[in-house]
């Protein structure tokens, strides 16, 4: 019958959709450090930094520097973003694609999963406790990856209780806003203690500007750095992002 064909073919357009995905942790685990460039026009602490970017182009300045995934936000109201940034992005690259917004609700993850999010962000100090795990279990069942955003010890030792994969450590104080990539360093202490190395994928977050900066976050031990402003400003994200990567084959060597 027809419409058992329509329904069967629709049952497998389905599975696709939810079909487990490891391709951020897959690009950010290939040894060294890992660069995931960000697309963004504003934040609330800097105010506008790119406000008449393309994205299609920064895509590919960063697709050309060699970076390993791309994080775009999606926020209108503090950071110029939009979910149609993503929806236009998406088809038009390989790489794995982090959707990065303030998800509170389940409704905000359906829709990074049509969106076509490889992973998206959810942030351990806006959520209470058994709704950052809630809704890190269904991302995993929709099939997608979760960076867990950390920012104190306690949100720390809190995610490392739970099943999230990839951590990040935003080095901004959510306080005051300013920001010292030592956090980094301070928190990674606590990931020694309770973790086996390498057993989670560890992304530092926010203050990565110079080719120093992200030397200096390599020797923490972590796996990867995001960087937004830095790029967003930069006459060369390209070679920024080339530069920041050389720590790679130190590391890896």
């Amino acid at each position: 019958m027809i419409l058992d064909r329509i329904l069967k073919q629709k049952l497998e357009e389905t599975a696709e959709m939810t079909r487990p995905s490891s391709r951020m942790s897959d690009a950010l685990r290939r040894g060294g450090l890992s660069v995931i460039g960000e697309i963004k026009r504003a934040s609330p602490s800097r105010g506008v930094i790119n406000g008449s970017v393309d994205p299609l182009k920064q895509l590919r300045l960063y697709e050309q520097g060699g970076a390993d995934a791309v994080s775009i936000l999606t926020d209108q109201s503090f950071f110029g973003g939009s979910a149609d940034d993503f929806r236009s992005l998406r088809p038009r690259t390989a790489l794995p694609l982090l959707r990065k917004d303030f998800i509170l609700t389940e409704v905000q993850v359906y829709e990074s999963l049509f969106l076509g999010a490889d992973a998206l962000l959810l942030i351990a100090a806006a959520l209470e406790r058994k709704r950052f795990r809630e809704l890190l279990a269904l991302a995993y069942s929709l099939g997608m990856e979760v960076i867990a955003e950390v920012h104190t010890g306690e949100e720390l030792r809190f995610v490392l209780d739970t099943e999230a994969d990839i951590i990040g450590i935003n080095n901004r104080n959510l306080d005051d806003f300013t920001v010292d990539i030592r956090t980094t360093e301070r928190l990674m202490e606590i990931c020694r203690q309770r973790e086996r190395a390498g057993s989670r994928i560890i992304v530092s977050e926010s203050g990565v500007r110079t080719e120093a900066d992200a030397d200096f976050l390599a020797d923490t031990g972590v796996d990867a750095v995001l960087v937004g402003e830095a790029l967003m400003r930069s006459s060369d994200p390209s070679g920024l992002i080339r530069a920041f990567r050389k720590k790679r084959s130190v590391r890896a060597a």
